[in-house]
């Protein structure tokens, strides 16, 4: 489909390491003219749902500093553009849970929040696990929880796991294990 949307301008508001945030004039689908907020990210969106033999899962809790509330959350973390989606999710799993896995299936391509932003998001499937010792980040205070997948998926259905991307993996998941 043709783009209806037309850029007169675009210029930086802002700018970090994780993300750039741009104003743009345009003119509207409907021919008018506006403004556009876009948040491009300097990252991949990266998700694991590792499963073991025993169907448990694993996930993580931390607290979330824009949203100030405490979240579980599927392992996940950001993938730099030198590296394959594959290879980041391999470093984050080991990095938050200790955990490699033998056996990787991509399980969904996300768009985090397409009005607003650019952002992009990869989840694997891991299964044939070893545990191994965790490598957290400087800035990262993470607990850790092996609990069935079924509870987790529960967490979902009852909101207690709000986050989108670990909304989107697990619910997918669940999908795929009733198969």
């Amino acid at each position: 489909m043709k783009n209806p949307w037309t850029t007169i301008s675009k210029k930086e508001v802002y700018d970090n390491p994780w993300i750039k945030v741009e104003e743009h004039q345009v003119i509207t689908p409907t021919q008018k003219k506006g403004i556009y907020g876009k948040v491009i990210f300097k990252n991949l969106a990266i998700g694991i749902i590792p499963l073991d033999e025993n169907g448990f899962t694993w996930l993580v809790g931390q607290y979330r500093y824009t949203v100030d509330e405490y979240a579980w959350e599927i392992p996940m973390g950001g993938g730099p553009a030198d590296q394959t989606a594959l290879e980041s999710a391999k470093r984050e799993l080991k990095e938050e849970t200790g955990l490699q896995a033998k056996e990787w299936t991509e399980l969904l391509k996300i768009h985090t929040s397409n009005s607003v932003t650019d952002e992009v998001g990869y989840v694997y499937l891991a299964k044939d696990l070893t545990q191994g010792e965790t490598e957290f980040d400087d800035t990262e205070d993470l607990k850790i929880w092996h609990l069935p997948f079924k509870e987790a998926y529960q967490m979902v259905l009852d909101g207690q796991i709000t986050d989108a991307i670990s909304m989107a993996a697990i619910l997918k998941t669940a999908v795929l294990l009733k198969k």
